[in-house]
Protein backbone atom coordinates (compact mmCIF):
# COMPACT_ATOMS: atom_id res chain seq x y z
CA UNK A 1 0.00 0.00 0.00
CA UNK A 2 1.47 3.42 -0.70
CA UNK A 3 1.20 6.38 1.80
CA UNK A 4 2.75 9.12 -0.44
CA UNK A 5 1.85 10.91 -3.48
CA UNK A 6 3.86 13.09 -5.74
CA UNK A 7 1.79 16.12 -7.65
CA UNK A 8 2.63 16.98 -11.18
CA UNK A 9 5.28 20.39 -11.28
CA UNK A 10 2.21 22.48 -12.80
CA UNK A 11 0.45 21.69 -9.42
CA UNK A 12 3.24 22.21 -7.42
CA UNK A 13 3.29 25.90 -8.91
CA UNK A 14 0.12 26.61 -8.12
CA UNK A 15 -0.05 25.46 -4.83
CA UNK A 16 2.98 27.16 -3.75
CA UNK A 17 1.68 30.63 -5.50
CA UNK A 18 -1.38 29.99 -3.53
CA UNK A 19 0.57 29.30 -0.43
CA UNK A 20 2.31 33.31 -1.52
CA UNK A 21 -0.57 34.85 -2.15
CA UNK A 22 -2.95 33.28 0.67
CA UNK A 23 -0.45 32.04 3.83
CA UNK A 24 -2.66 28.45 3.43
CA UNK A 25 -0.11 25.68 3.47
CA UNK A 26 -0.32 23.28 0.64
CA UNK A 27 -1.57 20.47 2.57
CA UNK A 28 -4.63 23.00 3.48
CA UNK A 29 -4.69 24.10 -0.09
CA UNK A 30 -4.68 20.47 -1.33
CA UNK A 31 -7.95 19.29 1.13
CA UNK A 32 -9.64 22.83 -0.62
CA UNK A 33 -8.95 21.30 -3.98
CA UNK A 34 -10.01 18.09 -3.17
CA UNK A 35 -13.51 19.57 -2.19
CA UNK A 36 -13.61 21.89 -5.35
CA UNK A 37 -12.78 18.61 -7.46
CA UNK A 38 -15.54 16.42 -5.75
CA UNK A 39 -18.26 18.92 -7.01
CA UNK A 40 -17.27 18.19 -10.17
CA UNK A 41 -20.01 15.27 -11.47
CA UNK A 42 -17.47 13.88 -14.42
CA UNK A 43 -14.60 11.44 -13.16
CA UNK A 44 -11.02 13.51 -12.92
CA UNK A 45 -7.76 12.32 -15.03
CA UNK A 46 -5.66 9.86 -13.68
CA UNK A 47 -2.03 11.31 -13.36
CA UNK A 48 0.52 8.71 -14.74
CA UNK A 49 4.38 9.31 -14.86
CA UNK A 50 4.20 13.15 -14.16
CA UNK A 51 5.34 13.22 -10.89
CA UNK A 52 8.11 16.27 -10.51
CA UNK A 53 6.29 18.19 -8.31
CA UNK A 54 5.47 18.32 -4.13
CA UNK A 55 4.98 14.90 -2.21
CA UNK A 56 2.56 14.30 0.14
CA UNK A 57 2.32 11.61 3.02
CA UNK A 58 -1.37 10.46 3.04
CA UNK A 59 -1.22 11.12 6.82
CA UNK A 60 -1.14 14.59 6.19
CA UNK A 61 -3.71 14.99 3.76
CA UNK A 62 -6.11 12.90 5.21
CA UNK A 63 -4.87 12.39 9.20
CA UNK A 64 -7.97 10.90 11.20
CA UNK A 65 -10.16 11.88 7.81
CA UNK A 66 -9.00 9.30 5.76
CA UNK A 67 -11.99 6.67 5.39
CA UNK A 68 -13.98 9.78 4.89
CA UNK A 69 -11.92 10.87 2.10
CA UNK A 70 -12.21 7.71 0.76
CA UNK A 71 -16.22 7.47 1.18
CA UNK A 72 -16.57 10.77 -0.75
CA UNK A 73 -14.55 9.99 -3.37
CA UNK A 74 -15.86 6.46 -3.48
CA UNK A 75 -19.43 8.61 -3.73
CA UNK A 76 -18.44 10.52 -6.24
CA UNK A 77 -17.16 7.94 -8.61
CA UNK A 78 -20.51 5.63 -8.06
CA UNK A 79 -18.42 2.52 -6.86
CA UNK A 80 -16.65 0.64 -5.20
CA UNK A 81 -12.73 1.88 -5.15
CA UNK A 82 -9.74 -0.33 -3.95
CA UNK A 83 -7.37 0.68 -1.79
CA UNK A 84 -4.97 0.74 -4.08
CA UNK A 85 -7.16 3.08 -6.45
CA UNK A 86 -7.53 5.58 -4.09
CA UNK A 87 -4.92 6.63 -2.74
CA UNK A 88 -2.45 7.73 -4.46
CA UNK A 89 -4.44 7.41 -7.92
CA UNK A 90 -7.93 9.01 -7.27
CA UNK A 91 -7.16 11.10 -4.64
CA UNK A 92 -4.07 12.81 -7.05
CA UNK A 93 -6.74 13.33 -9.75
CA UNK A 94 -8.54 15.10 -7.83
CA UNK A 95 -6.50 17.23 -6.12
CA UNK A 96 -4.77 17.72 -9.64
CA UNK A 97 -8.09 18.64 -10.77
CA UNK A 98 -8.57 20.81 -7.74
CA UNK A 99 -5.89 22.58 -7.72
CA UNK A 100 -6.42 24.39 -11.37
CA UNK A 101 -9.87 24.69 -10.33
CA UNK A 102 -8.31 26.50 -6.34
CA UNK A 103 -6.28 28.42 -9.25
CA UNK A 104 -9.01 29.61 -11.15
CA UNK A 105 -11.26 30.89 -8.63
CA UNK A 106 -8.18 32.74 -6.85
CA UNK A 107 -7.85 34.52 -9.69
CA UNK A 108 -11.69 35.33 -10.59
CA UNK A 109 -12.16 36.55 -6.66
CA UNK A 110 -9.17 38.33 -7.47
CA UNK A 111 -7.70 38.38 -3.71
CA UNK A 112 -8.25 35.80 -0.71
CA UNK A 113 -10.52 37.62 1.13
CA UNK A 114 -12.67 37.26 -1.67
CA UNK A 115 -11.71 34.04 -2.02
CA UNK A 116 -12.86 33.49 1.40
CA UNK A 117 -15.83 35.00 0.78
CA UNK A 118 -17.19 32.62 -2.16
CA UNK A 119 -16.38 29.85 -0.58
CA UNK A 120 -18.32 31.15 2.59
CA UNK A 121 -21.60 31.97 0.55
CA UNK A 122 -21.05 27.98 -1.24
CA UNK A 123 -20.86 26.39 1.57
CA UNK A 124 -24.20 28.27 2.38
CA UNK A 125 -25.74 27.66 -0.31
CA UNK A 126 -25.18 24.09 -0.03
CA UNK A 127 -26.57 24.20 3.53
CA UNK A 128 -29.59 25.77 2.18
CA UNK A 129 -30.20 22.89 -0.40
CA UNK A 130 -30.11 20.31 1.66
Amino acid sequence: MNFRLRTTAKTATILKDLQNSTGLTPNYLARIAIALSLQDPTSPKIVNGETAGLEFNRNTLTGEFDQHYKFLIMMHANKSISEEDYFPDLFNAHLERGARILDMEYKHAGNYDKLLNLFINMVQENLEVK
